[in-house]
């Protein structure tokens, strides 16, 4: 099949990624567009639409796989084009789980014969995403952050030393409403995740499906210094509930709090006192390789 290439402009000159492209070019047509600036994915999103581009290839990060996904996801649902990845960002946690090849050449040959599946995405207020939102202490890591607690903020918070920091975190307080709860909480941390990984292979959630429609919650609330080996357990058992390691499995989800947190859409950073989170079953064509771990058998 044609494709058309959306590639990070920091990528777009790097020599193994022009030797794949022209290599794939012997299998069929690859155009490619590469961003320069804010702005320029959803205008070349509207543009493949416009040329009746019937398969369009997100080539970067996780942030460049949302933008795409994002845009697309603004258009009907008759308008949008199918959507492949190929990696290309310090980290590919999306494609990494679906075991999208990290080959430059093999992702671009999936993304050429690849077959597609219908899969979920997320809807966070007037935002969309694929992979993991994060929100409270990890939306606020920066690059001074030490990176055994960037570790934490970006992933499961299994780091030690991030633990230890986030004892004396003051927690967002506020109220977390499920289909069939409310739930008061003090969150440290939080994350809403259709995939599974954030932060460079954390794993979130491990049993995350993208086709289910359902959202899986993580939400780690405030615990005193002589629970900490207690958290650590409960954060290494993600099958179960625990005193301080709260998950669920939902369709959406609302956080509101009397003061606004800061929340990280798969690196998009936001701010908002009041957030809903919803599945939005089967919005997504994606070209994944097959026998894809993140797709229920069931459906």
């Amino acid at each position: 099949m044609d494709i058309r290439v959306i590639i990070n402009g920091k990528k777009a000159g790097l020599e193994p990624v022009r030797s794949a492209i022209f290599k794939a070019r012997e299998s069929g047509k690859v155009e490619v567009r590469a961003t320069w600036e804010g702005g320029d994915v959803e205008r070349l999103v509207h543009e493949a639409v416009h040329d009746g581009c019937q398969r369009v290839v997100a080539a970067g990060g996780d942030g460049t796989v949302k933008e795409v996904a994002d845009a697309m996801l603004h258009l009907s649902a008759d308008e949008r084009p199918e959507l492949a990845v190929m990696p290309l960002g310090t980290a590919n946690d999306f494609a990494t789980a679906c075991t999208i090849p990290a080959d430059h050449l093999s992702a671009l040959q999936l993304a050429q014969a690849g077959k597609v599946q219908n899969v979920d995405a997320v809807k966070a207020n007037e935002h969309y995403f694929m992979n993991v939102a994060s929100g409270g202490f990890g939306a606020q890591v920066t690059a001074n952050t030490p990176v055994a607690l960037k570790n934490f903020l970006g992933g499961g918070a299994y780091t030690l030393s991030g633990l230890v920091q986030a004892v004396n975190f003051a927690p967002y307080q506020g109220e977390m409403h499920l289909p069939d709860e409310s739930v008061r909480s003090n969150v440290i941390v939080g994350a809403v995740c259709n995939g599974r990984q954030a932060g460079g292979g954390q794993q979130l959630a491990p049993q995350a499906l993208i086709n289910d429609g359902l959202l899986d919650l993580v939400a780690l609330n405030h615990f005193p210094a002589e629970a900490l080996s207690q958290v650590i357990d409960e954060l290494m058992t993600p099958e179960a509930n625990g005193e301080y390691v709260k998950r669920f499995r939902v369709p959406w989800a609302e956080w509101e709090s009397e003061i606004e947190m800061p929340i990280n859409l798969d690196g998009e950073p936001i701010s908002s006192k009041k957030i809903r989170f919803e599945a939005i079953p089967g919005a997504i064509k994606l070209v994944l390789p097959d026998n894809c771990p993140m797709l229920s058998t069931t459906r």
